[in-house]
């Protein structure tokens, strides 16, 4: 057998791909499952926490600040271990998949406050004094006025941000969630060969392939007109 012929029965092992492919796809049911509710989950908090940090209560930002910069700085994968072993502590018990989901919304939710923050922060104050100017309250210009032009502003940052993130769905293995990865990994344990993670990286491109691609026009569709 030749080098060539070894390289292929070990990555592309035609028979052994067959056998496991069932399991990739479950796996990417899960990955698509825990990816869309991070999303979601991660991103609308964000949103709600930057909106209240916009109203300038200091105890209340003091707060929001805090714990934002908490779970920008602590790994994804320390805060999944602490909810999934921790928590049992206090007879909480949540299971690998919630903890994997809940872990990945707090960091996203994190990164995305800020970059909300500063696409808010970023509009000029001359645009604040004028809506009010015209008998809008506060709340009105934040949301008819500043907010459209600062989610326009984010798109960029936000989606590169949710991407990297939402790549971190792979973390669940450490707790026998059974998305790709861990799928893939199982089946290599059972087959003696790595053959299950080609498979699982052609899924992994599968899914987030078309996400940067979506990013990428979603960013040039939203970019200010030069």
């Amino acid at each position: 057998m030749s080098s060539w012929d070894r390289f292929l029965d070990t990555f592309f092992n035609a028979k052994v791909m067959a056998k496991y492919l069932p399991d990739i796809a479950h796996g990417m049911l899960v990955t698509v499952e825990l990816a869309a509710l991070v999303i979601v989950a991660g991103l609308v908090t964000g949103l709600a926490l930057a909106l209240l940090r916009s109203l300038g209560f200091r105890p209340v930002n003091l707060l929001l600040v805090f714990i934002v910069d908490l779970f920008r700085a602590l790994p994804p994968l320390v805060i999944i271990v602490f909810i999934y072993f921790g928590l049992p502590a206090v007879d909480v018990s949540p299971s690998g998949f919630v903890s994997t989901w809940l872990s990945l919304t707090l960091v996203l939710m994190a990164f995305s406050e800020e970059i909300y923050w500063a696409g808010i922060t970023s509009i000029a104050k001359g645009q604040w004094e004028a809506a009010r100017s015209t008998g809008l309250s506060y709340g009105q210009t934040l949301i008819n006025v500043v907010l459209p032009q600062a989610l326009r502003l984010t798109i960029p940052p936000l989606t590169n941000r949710t991407i990297a993130i939402t790549k971190g769905t792979a973390l669940g293995t450490v707790v026998a969630v059974s998305e790709i990865l861990g799928m893939a990994s199982s089946a290599v344990s059972n087959s003696y060969n790595p053959s299950p993670l080609t498979l699982g990286a052609g899924a992994y491109l599968i899914l987030f392939l078309p996400m940067v691609i979506f990013g990428r026009w979603l960013e040039t569709r939203m970019a200010w007109k030069r």
